[in-house]
Formats: C-alpha cells, sequence, structure tokens
C-alpha cells in the first residue's frame, strides 16, 4: 500500500516570473499528477465490507503486541509455540490446587511450576467471609483423634441426647434401700435418705471417647485422592 503524495508543486509555478516556461501548466503535468493518484489508489485494498471477502496484510514478527492485524499466518505461528507446559502454567497459576488420583507429581505431569502435598486428611470447604471458622484462605479446624483407622472423640454433656433414669418410687424421707444396675448389669445397693425430690441416680460413664472405626463411621461419606498447591 502508498499513500499519496502530490507531484507537482502547483503552489510554486505562482512564484515563477511570467516568462517561465515551467509557470504554464501543461498536460504532462497533469498526466504526472494523475498517474500518481492512480498508483496510490490502485494500491489501496478493495473493500465493501463483505464477511466473505479477504485482503492482505503484512504479518506483524512473532511476540508482537499491538494492535496490527494479526494475519493467519501470525497466529497459526503463535499458537504452534504454545506448548502444553506453557498451556498448563495459564490453566494453573501459582497458589491453583491439583486434585488428582495419581500419586505422580503435578510437575512431572503437567511439564511445569513448583508443587507440595496439600490438605493431609481434610476436606476443602468454601470461604465464609461471616463465620470466624472459614474466613480466611487456609483455615483448618475440627479434630479427628486418630490411630490406624480408628479415632475417638470425648462427648460433652451438652453434646448427649438428654436423658433421665428412673429410680423408682417411695412416698416420704428416710432411709430407704434404692437399687441400681453397674454398667456390668450386677445390682448394686445403698442407703439413701430424702425425699423422693431429692434421690437421683449415680453418675454411670468413665468420659471416654466417643469412638468410631471404618465399621462404625461418624466421619461425612468421603474419597481420599492425592491434593497439591502450587507455590511458584
Amino acid at each position: 500500500m502508498s499513500n499519496y503524495t502530490i507531484s507537482v508543486d502547483w503552489d510554486g509555478k505562482d512564484d515563477l516570473a511570467d516568462s517561465s516556461a515551467a509557470k504554464v501548466i501543461s498536460g504532462d503535468d497533469f498526466q504526472t499528477e494523475f498517474e500518481t493518484v492512480q498508483t496510490a489508489v490502485n494500491s489501496k485494498a478493495n473493500l465493501n465490507g463483505s464477511v466473505s471477502e479477504s485482503f492482505s496484510a503484512t504479518t506483524a514478527s512473532s511476540g508482537t503486541n499491538t494492535t496490527q492485524v494479526a494475519t493467519t499466518a501470525f497466529v497459526t505461528t503463535a499458537v504452534a509455540a504454545l506448548d502444553q507446559a506453557a498451556i498448563n502454567n495459564l490453566v494453573y497459576p501459582v497458589g491453583s490446587i491439583f486434585t488428582t488420583v495419581s500419586s505422580t507429581a503435578p510437575a512431572t505431569l503437567l511439564g511445569m511450576g513448583t508443587w507440595v502435598a496439600f490438605g493431609a486428611g481434610k476436606v476443602p470447604i468454601g470461604i465464609d467471609s461471616s463465620d470466624s471458622d472459614f474466613d480466611s484462605a487456609g483455615d483448618t479446624g475440627g479434630s479427628k483423634t486418630a490411630s490406624g483407622n480408628t479415632g475417638s472423640h470425648a462427648l460433652t454433656v451438652n453434646e448427649m441426647p438428654s436423658h433421665k433414669h428412673h429410680q423408682g418410687s417411695g412416698a416420704g424421707s428416710g432411709s430407704i434401700q434404692w437399687g441400681q444396675y453397674a454398667p456390668a448389669g450386677n445390682p448394686r445397693w445403698s442407703s439413701d435418705s430424702g425425699t423422693d425430690s431429692t434421690r437421683y441416680t449415680n453418675y454411670v460413664g468413665g468420659g471416654a471417647g466417643h469412638t468410631h472405626t471404618v465399621s462404625n463411621s461418624i466421619v461425612q461419606p468421603y474419597i481420599v485422592v492425592y491434593m497439591w498447591k502450587r507455590t511458584a
């Protein structure tokens, strides 16, 4: 493509002496000027706005980042330069979590990045700015006191179902024999004095943890995977 540039110095003719032959506008002047216009016009792309119309453009050098038109040759070269590792680098930026059932490290699987094992024995949970337990990424909580595939958690009084023990019936006050059963099922007897409203069973239980095993589970349904966090 070329831009139109005036070939004849038309204004300059006015400054010439009347006796100068160059002051005369000749057919050659017009021929020269119109040929210059013709060359410029003919070098322009003939676009009519059709979506099916093609035109040619100069292919930019690789890596060009301007508003210059990207030709098919430029795009083809740019796509070919993107290998799988480069694509993975865009998909998994630093801070990403990669989950897999393969024990192979992501740096090997994806061909890029520095990764560390993440979230061992924990499940991820969405951030909740209204809950102080979940308002920052990386917060941890909960407990599972584990030994092999078993664990325990000692129930607090508040966590126990509301319950009562039947002690019997009686009237008045005085020394009365009240029966109760020990955990093993053997009866034991003790003297208890007082009115019905003040007689209670003895405490039972040793405060042990609420145990669970694989066959007696109190954890949520789960599936184990490998999780990795990209650090660089």
